[in-house]
Formats: structure tokens, sequence, C-alpha cells
């Protein structure tokens, strides 16, 4: 998927999450959420700069997203520091690493998703593994479906919204 495809898988993945913590209260860290999902889609595509990584290799793979995921329950851990060194929820009973872990780990997942959709898939089993996964849905040039999953996934993320703020 090309980068429009990808936010539209993100605003997808996100959607049930921003509508769950909406609902129950934070809907300061839904708007968090998704904002960092949207602003780090593309960062597995990091291995199109790194000369000695292969694309859709090691960036693109459960392990990264475990890495990224590490990255975010660090500063998590920072930022409880920063707001008085103890286990600070976010009005939802998280832990700051906790959910900072959450939102990096599946901002890459969302990311696989949406290239699990190609027909040259994703190997999220790397290292462990060589085997690709793809269901070969649309090509990642296709602007039908890049459009198209960016369009449902603005469609679905402004519907909780509206169910939410009342409007529907």
């Amino acid at each position: 998927m090309y980068r429009k495809g990808h936010l539209g898988v993100s605003l997808l993945v996100f959607a049930p999450i921003g509508y769950t913590l909406a609902e129950l209260g934070a809907p300061e860290l839904a708007a968090l959420t998704g904002g960092v999902m949207l602003w780090l889609v593309m960062l597995p595509d990091v291995d199109h700069r790194l000369p000695m990584i292969e694309h859709r290799g090691p960036t693109h793979s459960l392990a990264f997203a475990a890495l990224i995921g590490g990255v975010g329950a660090a500063l998590g851990v920072g930022a409880e520091l920063v707001l008085g060194g103890t286990a600070e929820s976010v009005g939802v009973g998280l832990a700051l690493p906790a959910v900072g872990f959450a939102i990096g780990a599946l901002t890459v997942i969302a990311h696989l998703i949406g290239d699990t959709l190609t027909p040259a898939g994703v190997n999220y089993l790397w290292p462990l593994s060589s085997r690709t996964f793809s269901v070969s849905l649309a090509r990642a040039s296709n602007p039908w479906a890049n459009s198209g999953l960016f369009g449902l996934g603005l469609v679905v993320t402004a519907g909780w919204v509206a169910v939410t703020a009342g409007v529907i």
C-alpha cells in the first residue's frame, strides 16, 4: 500500500480503540492514540532509507512491532516519572507504559495489515521464518485500493466520533 492506503488501514485499526477509549471517558487519550498512529503510520517503510535492510524485511515483522511497542512503553515510563513517578493512569485504569506499548505496536501492525493486502505480502514471523503472508487483494500502487481504504477509514472513524458526540 501507499501512504493513503496505510492511513486508511490505520484509521480502521484505530476506530474501535478510539471509540472504546472515548466511551470509557478518555477522549483525549483517543485523540492522542489516533494522532500518533497516523503520524507514525509509515515508520516500517524506513527500510527504504536503510541501505543494508531489505524492503518488507525486519521492519515489516511482529518483532519490529514489539520493538516499537517497547519504545512506546519506555516513553510511557518517562511520562510517568515526569507526572510524579507513580503508576499514573490515564483515566481508564491503564498505566502509561502499557498505553505506550499498545500504541507503538498497533501502529506497526496497522501498516503490516495494509501490506498484507498486496501480492508481495509481509513476513510477520521474521527472523523465525521466511514465509510471507498475503491475501493478494490489490497491488500496492492501486489507486482505487488506496483511496478506498482511506475513505473507508475516514467514514468509520467519523462514525464513532459522531456516535460518541451524540450526533447520531
